[in-house]
């Protein structure tokens, strides 16, 4: 009975929590529907691919792809250029009868589209010309075989003639014989030697390499959110926080005291993530590593920013751990780990809202392309608006807590 008690005491609990039950069945339920709306929408693979020096057949076969786009420049500076610049995703080079392919390798899922794209239109030109050498071939036979037709008839019907009919006959087989020979010769061409070449990473690069600049900035993100959020809220329940809010203190000074203080703790948090993804997975990094460090940092401020103003909306931990599918959950979805290049134009607006996007394209670029972190300055302004909005939001919120 005393279990029974128990039991329906923490359901009426439960029930009189309105909050909880809509986290509870609703949360699942939209976090379901996010994923069948990313991976459904579109699941193919846009490429790209720059073209130098590259016969006009092998370039229409490419492009009769799907999902290939084949761009010729005159010059490989200018493919160069054009890769460089996010333009292609590859340059194809002919050389006599070679081919050199660069790849940007970024993304290793287009590495693979691309090499699987070139296989089949070279493979495909090969199998037109084969198929045209033999069509001459069997022309030129067919001509040689009426002729010996012909010179047979006439050595049949003159007997006088026998010594020069045989002459000629046997002129005409040497003539078939040599034209065999060249048939042969013109359909057995020689393979073109391929040579790959990789801007990013080698042959082994896998797409994980692509997904861990965004990870590294997804767990600073994560962890530095839950602690300050989970923080803040332990200062309120424990009623720190309204001792604090009695006092004449200003409610700005109170926010940028905590931030400060929870801040130092997420930039050691930070750096050591940063340090430990590069150095113990072994991620080549093109670029400054500082840099890294830095927008990583920035985007820790604004995880704590947003950690704290979320935990004056929570009355408990448990609340506060209900958050995670609403905001954490979503910022994997539109960080960039799920290409969205191929996906719906609303799906990709919904990434223009998410911090971890902009952390994430930002730190892409300094890891993969040697980008300058002066480059990046649209990302990181997009990055400090979020943390300055997220700051002023901190200070209205704690009107609610103020009784004097």
């Amino acid at each position: 009975m005393r279990t029974i008690a128990i039991m329906n005491r923490v359901l009426k609990e439960l029930f009189r929590d309105k909050r909880t039950l809509a986290l509870m069945f609703v949360a699942p339920i939209l976090v379901m529907l996010l994923m069948s709306v990313i991976f459904n929408t579109n699941s193919t693979t846009d490429v790209n691919v720059g073209t130098v020096a590259v016969t006009r057949k092998v370039n229409q076969e490419m492009g009769d792809i799907k999902h290939v786009d084949v761009k010729t420049y005159d010059t490989k500076a200018d493919a160069k250029q054009a890769l460089q610049d996010e333009k292609i995703d590859a340059i194809i080079k002919k050389t006599g009868n070679n081919y050199d392919l660069t790849y940007a390798n970024t993304d290793s899922s287009k590495t693979a589209a691309v090499k699987m794209a070139f296989k089949n239109a070279v493979t495909a030109t090969s199998i037109d010309q084969l198929k045209s050498a033999l069509k001459k071939s069997t022309t030129g036979m067919a001509k040689l075989q009426a002729q010996l037709m012909v010179m047979q008839k006439q050595q049949a019907a003159s007997t006088t003639a026998t010594t020069g009919n045989a002459a000629a006959a046997k002129q005409a087989a040497a003539t078939k014989a040599k034209s065999t020979t060249t048939a042969t010769k013109s359909t057995s061409q020689k393979t073109p030697k391929i040579t790959n070449h990789y801007v990013y990473g080698d042959k082994n690069t896998g797409y994980f390499a692509k997904m861990l600049p965004i990870l590294m900035g997804f767990f600073v993100f994560f962890f530095v959110f839950l602690i300050s959020g989970m923080a803040l809220l332990k200062e309120r329940t424990t009623g720190t926080l309204d001792r604090l809010l009695a006092t004449p203190i200003k409610r700005s000074s109170i926010v940028f005291g905590y931030m400060l203080s929870y801040g130092i703790l997420a930039v050691l948090q930070t750096v050591l993530i940063v340090l430990i993804t590069v150095w113990l997975l072994g991620m080549e990094v093109v670029g400054n590593m500082a840099s890294v460090v830095v927008i990583n940092l920035i985007l820790a401020l604004v995880a704590l920013a947003f950690g704290i103003l979320l935990s004056t909306f929570a009355n408990s931990e448990f609340q506060m751990m209900q958050f995670i599918p609403l905001v954490v959950i979503p910022q994997i979805f539109f960080s960039g780990i799920i290409p969205l290049d191929s996906m719906a134009d609303w799906v990709k607006g919904i990434s223009y809202i998410i911090p971890l996007k902009y952390s994430g394209d930002a730190v892409s670029d300094i890891i993969m392309r040697g980008t300058s972190i002066f480059d990046e300055g649209g990302n990181i302004l997009v990055l400090l608006v979020f943390l300055v909005v997220l700051t002023f939001l901190n200070i209205i919120g704690l009107k609610r807590y103020r009784k004097v």
